[in-house]
């Protein structure tokens, strides 16, 4: 009998911290893959707020921290739900925003956008769109970027030089007819459309405190357009806590095979997460079940007083356990 409940496991700070392994995490993934009292295999899919390579590279790094292996299937990057947005763009002219060298644009063109331009691509164009930082091009094409006007901004992953990426991206939204190099004098319709892959403001690495996330670069930029512009600047974002990226999951979840969930009913969903901004809030907004563990961003004592889990656990391996145990006594009518 296939289990009617699977598990959402954010990455950075539940199951890694940097290039660390969290030691629980091994056991965790373990106890879900049959190692459990009723042998059974419980579906399971790593939903994140990072990105930046494709997610069968990134199912191949965790398999490797964690050694055990992780599918592509298993993998939801933040990025990932963005493949809906290629059948508006897939011809169009999209200015992709974030991630090592040409790592985001190799991503884009796996999803089917065909016409890619970078901040590094507008550099390479013209270096004195940003002349603080020296340019440096894994992209050996030399694009004529006044002939290529965009059609929408997409960040993609988390900016590598925020300078250039935050004047970059305005010089699109603030062009006029999505030409770089020129500028709009009415400012009271914004032209370019945006979107976000995620508007995590910190998140957790081996370092002692949280670092900056792509949404404190959200934030940094729509304050500088409003600034600038006189105008709020609109846009879309993916990634935890928007209810978008959950449905994603969710069909993920439901077409996992083999030990899949039950078909003919929506399974339960045990969120297992770090920030509570993000992970807790989108969990619960959902409707799944969310639970807080104490290895990454939350270290308070308790619940978070903001966005309260349903279960607060000092690691993932207690959180599995713990899911399991609600499901088994569920299963035997004790619950």
């Amino acid at each position: 009998m296939k289990p009617n409940y699977a598990f959402a496991f954010d990455i950075d700070g539940v199951l890694i911290k940097g290039k660390q392994t969290i030691p629980e995490a091994k056991r965790a993934l373990r106890l879900l893959n049959g190692d459990n009292a009723a042998k059974r295999h419980v579906p399971f899919v790593l939903l994140t707020n990072g990105g930046g390579v494709t997610e069968a590279k990134k199912a191949e790094q965790i398999s490797q921290m964690l050694d055990i292996e992780i599918r592509p299937e298993q993998v939801i990057l933040s990025h990932s739900p963005m493949r809906l947005l290629v059948e508006k763009y897939k011809d169009k002219q999209v200015l992709i925003v974030g991630g090592v060298g040409n790592s985001c644009r190799d991503v884009a063109k796996g999803y089917g956008f065909e016409n890619i331009l970078t901040p590094d691509d507008i550099q390479q164009w013209n270096p004195s769109v940003w002349p603080f930082t020296p340019p440096k091009f894994d992209n050996p094409v030399k694009h004529d970027v006044p002939k290529m006007p965009i059609d929408a901004v997409m960040m993609f992953h988390d900016a590598r030089d925020w300078g250039r990426d935050l004047q970059i991206v305005l010089d699109a939204v603030c062009a006029q007819n999505g030409v770089i190099g020129t500028q709009k004098i009415d400012f009271t319709a914004q032209q370019i459309p945006l979107y976000f892959s995620n508007v995590s403001k910190i998140w957790s690495t081996d370092f002692p405190a949280p670092r900056l996330g792509q949404g404190s670069f959200k934030v940094a930029l729509e304050q500088l357009y409003e600034t600038l512009t006189e105008q709020k600047l609109r846009s879309t974002s993916f990634g935890k806590p928007h209810g978008t990226t959950y449905a994603y999951a969710e069909h993920v979840i439901k077409n996992l095979s083999p030990g899949g969930c039950a078909e003919d009913t929506k399974p339960r969903v045990y969120a297992v997460g770090d920030n509570p901004a993000a992970d807790i809030k989108g969990a619960n907004a959902y409707g799944w079940t969310s639970i807080l563990v104490r290895t990454g961003v939350f270290t308070e004592p308790g619940n978070s007083s903001i966005y309260p889990a349903d279960a607060v656990c000092k690691h993932v391996q207690e959180a599995v356990e713990w899911a399991i145990d609600q499901e088994e006594n569920r299963a035997n009518g004790t619950l």
